[in-house]
């Protein structure tokens, strides 16, 4: 493309593909007359399907790995945290460490809303408060705490502010239910894509990546 006359930085013609573009500010960059993005690191939203492990590599299991396009393999792209592979929902991945870490860690107190359905007695205000107060765990573990939301369909939403292992199962079976699916729908300001089908990912929009950033208070243009 550069050979070709088909690149223009800050409005002149790029004559070598070597050049170094100036990293004390963002350039405009076009190609064939429309501007493009230089981006830093690389994030996707995915629609974790069931039977997949949050893994980049298994030796028992498909992984995630192999739901992620090849235009995007081999970027450095780690799962953002875990889902169970029984699993589905938003699962976010990115190249970007910091913030991956940021994002799971309990210490960041990141949300993460999850629909659930499950066998057992329908959930009252007393479940409610009890979720917000701190549920109790079977093996004594305090939960930090949580919103627990009935939904006039039957259904029953579930937003926890940190990411203990296999913390949401453990806190349906504490409550005395037996969890049967668990889907997540949000990870901090990201909702999962309702145009994503199971198995499918995308890039995240710029307006999306720099969302998550300030939910995890880092600078995306950091060094």
């Amino acid at each position: 493309m550069v050979r070709d006359g088909r690149v223009r930085v800050d409005g002149a013609v790029a004559k070598d593909s070597g050049m170094h573009l100036p990293d004390d500010r963002h350039p405009v960059i076009e190609i064939d007359g429309g501007e493009t993005v230089i981006r830093r690191h690389i994030h996707l939203m995915m629609h974790k399907p069931a039977g997949v492990v949050t893994a980049l590599e298994d030796a028992r299991h498909p992984t995630v790995a192999g739901l992620i396009p090849m235009i995007f393999q081999n970027k450095g792209i780690t799962p953002v945290g875990r889902l169970d592979i029984d699993v589905t929902g938003l699962l976010l991945l990115t190249s970007d460490g910091v913030l991956a870490h940021r994002l799971a860690s309990p210490r960041w107190k990141i949300d993460k809303t999850y629909r659930i359905q499950y066998e057992g007695p329908p959930f009252s205000d007393i479940d409610r408060r009890m979720f917000s107060a701190g549920l109790v765990l079977l093996d004594g573990t305090v939960c930090r705490p949580a919103e627990l939301e009935p939904a006039a369909d039957g259904l029953t939403f579930l937003t926890i502010h940190e990411g203990r292992f296999h913390q949401v199962k453990n806190m349906i079976k504490a409550s005395g239910r037996n969890l049967t699916a668990l889907c997540r729908l949000r990870t901090g300001p990201l909702s999962l894509d309702p145009g994503l089908d199971p198995g499918d990912c995308r890039e995240l929009e710029k307006e999306e990546a720099d969302a998550l950033y300030a939910s995890a208070m880092l600078d995306p243009d950091r060094e």
